[in-house]
């Protein structure tokens, strides 16, 4: 038997790099805390993998690196993602099928993130700009710019229950049919380098990423809608975090924006990810939200239900255990622009204050929050690729 090519010691280093930062996290202030970071980084690991042995530039292929079990980049709970990695000056063709979801975006993107710095945006658009036939089919092609380097596709959905998935593919035509390059030695070593880098990279990224935007901003406020950071055309988001007492509450009032075909709110850990919004309520979009009279919804932001012991409410944002976490209210497929009006609205109150400020309370019994927790999972199950 040969010996060991020693190929997987750059990742047993990298993956022990990873483990120190997340160990050492400088917000862990629990058990619950430590746990969910080596949670998080088993999610590193497969996304780092992922990326350095699924791409290959001559084979292009859209791949899900980000799901539930595998968070980064405060990852929309409504949103399937898509990346591709390409190569300048090479042609493209995507091809699909529009599902019944509420947004399906498209975004080319120069660079990276790091620690440093953001990727840039170099193309965006919605399928709005594609020819869709009857049949839902479309086909476009792209010729990748100086600077190019992946493309993103984002399939968002505003009811997790009625909305359906679409399919999509990308290819190069000029490689098309011809097999793939030969296995060898110096090949795996680069994939596994990649990985090495990747893993403690997407770290370190998203350690320092919401220091420059939602930590830049004081505790327990919300910005108005402004242009994501690297984000889509068509797309506004409010971003903040929040530091509650086991005893407060959080209420964020917000108009439901009837000019745009997505509009939801989310809470995250201090990971910069989601927390568990599969069987936990820590994300509402208009569709899931009771919308008041008024035209407002009011959603409250607690660890104890707000309606009382064992009282949920239909509009609650679950904190998980978490004090602190960050905060995002994304509107996406905008037919115009948004102003601070349209934006969120912050009340800091204790829990047991919270029947006396919302004006609709819109109570649940706890047979009914379970039954929604219920089909959460089962969305969840026939939406998410994992």
């Amino acid at each position: 038997m040969s010996a060991s090519l020693g190929l997987t010691r750059v990742l047993q280093d990298a993956i022990a790099e990873a483990e120190e930062l997340v160990a050492n996290a400088p917000f862990i202030r629990t058990e619950a805390d430590r746990l969910e970071g080596y949670d998080y980084l088993a999610g590193r690991i497969r996304m780092a993998m992922q990326m350095a042995f699924d791409h290959d530039l001559d084979r292009p292929l859209l791949i899900n690196p980000t799901h539930q079990f595998s968070r980064q980049g405060l990852d929309n709970p409504d949103a399937i993602y898509f990346n591709a990695y390409l190569r300048e000056g090479v042609e493209y063709v995507v091809r699909g099928r529009r599902g019944t979801s509420a947004d399906l975006s498209f975004q080319v993107m120069g660079g990276a993130y790091t620690a440093d710095s953001a990727a840039t945006s170099l193309m965006a658009f919605d399928d709005r700009e594609l020819e869709i036939a009857d049949d839902g089919t479309f086909e476009f092609t792209y010729v990748a710019e100086p600077g190019a380097k992946t493309l993103i596709v984002r399939e968002v959905f505003n009811d997790w229950d009625t909305e359906e998935r679409g399919t999509l593919t990308i290819e190069r035509p000029d490689t098309l049919g011809k097999p793939a390059r030969t296995l060898t030695e110096d090949l795996l070593r680069r994939k596994y380098e990649v990985a090495a880098r990747s893993l403690v990279g997407s770290i370190q990224t998203w350690f320092a990423f919401p220091q420059f935007f939602q930590y830049k901003e004081p505790v327990n406020t919300l910005t108005a809608p402004q242009s994501t950071p690297g984000g889509l055309a068509s797309q506004r988001s409010s971003i903040g975090h929040y530091e509650l007492a086991e005893d407060e509450a959080m209420i964020v009032t917000v108009p439901e924006c009837h000019d745009c075909s997505y509009q939801a709110i989310q809470i995250g850990s201090d990971w910069y990810a989601s927390t568990d919004y599969e069987t936990h309520q820590t994300s509402l979009t208009k569709a899931q939200a009771v919308t008041d009279p008024d035209g407002m919804m009011r959603f409250v932001v607690s660890e104890r239900p707000p309606g009382g012991a064992d009282r949920p409410i239909a509009n609650w944002l679950e904190t998980t255990g978490h004090r602190t976490g960050a905060m995002m209210l994304r509107w996406q497929r905008l037919e115009r622009d948004l102003g601070p009006e349209d934006g969120p609205q912050i009340e800091i109150c204790r829990i047991d204050e919270v029947p006396d400020r919302l004006p609709h309370l819109t109570p649940l019994t706890t047979e009914e929050y379970a039954a929604r927790i219920a089909a959460r999972q089962r969305s969840v199950a026939r939406r998410m690729i994992s």
